[in-house]
């Protein structure tokens, strides 16, 4: 056994306070702010370089009309053919739980089932986009509302007339 003293209770003694000398205000030369108009000035000639590339790049393709000549096309676009017209057609589907699955942008394909059971389908549209998906109602099946052409419209309301529609997935989102 060694005969050491006990630890002392208080802490070792803090050194006196001493002053901190005088000196200048310390002054930064060529601070942040010259570097970051640097490097913005070189970021816009980079800019300007891409676009210039790529004005370059589009003069030397040679962008051409439809009839192989350069430059813009006389009649507008689209003018020798009559543009694709969408409507909307609201659709009852006989299984509302089917229509529960789909959401706005889907891709469709409606198949019409006869009333008189006789087990003959017939597909009435492809590839309709479900534009709308209504609140379930109280009665039989469930309402969508598909974008289609017009003609396309004509043939799946006269479908749901006569007979009862199903839809299938055909393109998910």
């Amino acid at each position: 056994m060694s005969t050491s003293s006990p630890p002392s209770p208080f802490p070792a003694p803090v050194p006196a306070p001493c002053g901190v000398g005088p000196f200048g205000p310390l002054r930064v030369r060529g601070g942040g702010a010259d570097r970051l108009r640097r490097m913005l000035r070189r970021q816009r000639r980079a800019a300007a370089a891409g676009l210039a590339l790529a004005g370059a790049a589009l003069a030397t393709t040679g962008l051409s009309s439809a009839d192989g000549g350069a430059g813009p096309p006389d009649d507008p676009p689209g003018a020798g053919r009559s543009p694709v017209r969408l409507v909307s057609a609201p659709v009852r589907i006989a299984d509302p739980e089917t229509v529960r699955l789909l959401r706005p942008g889907d891709r469709v394909d409606v198949i019409a089932v006869g009333d008189a059971g006789g087990g003959d389908a017939r597909l009435v549209a492809r590839g309709a986009r479900v534009a709308k998906v209504p609140p379930a109602s109280t009665g039989a099946g469930a309402l969508v509302v598909l974008s289609v052409e017009r003609p396309t419209a004509t043939a799946l309301l006269g479908a749901g007339a006569s007979g009862r529609l199903a839809v299938a997935v055909s393109d998910a989102n």
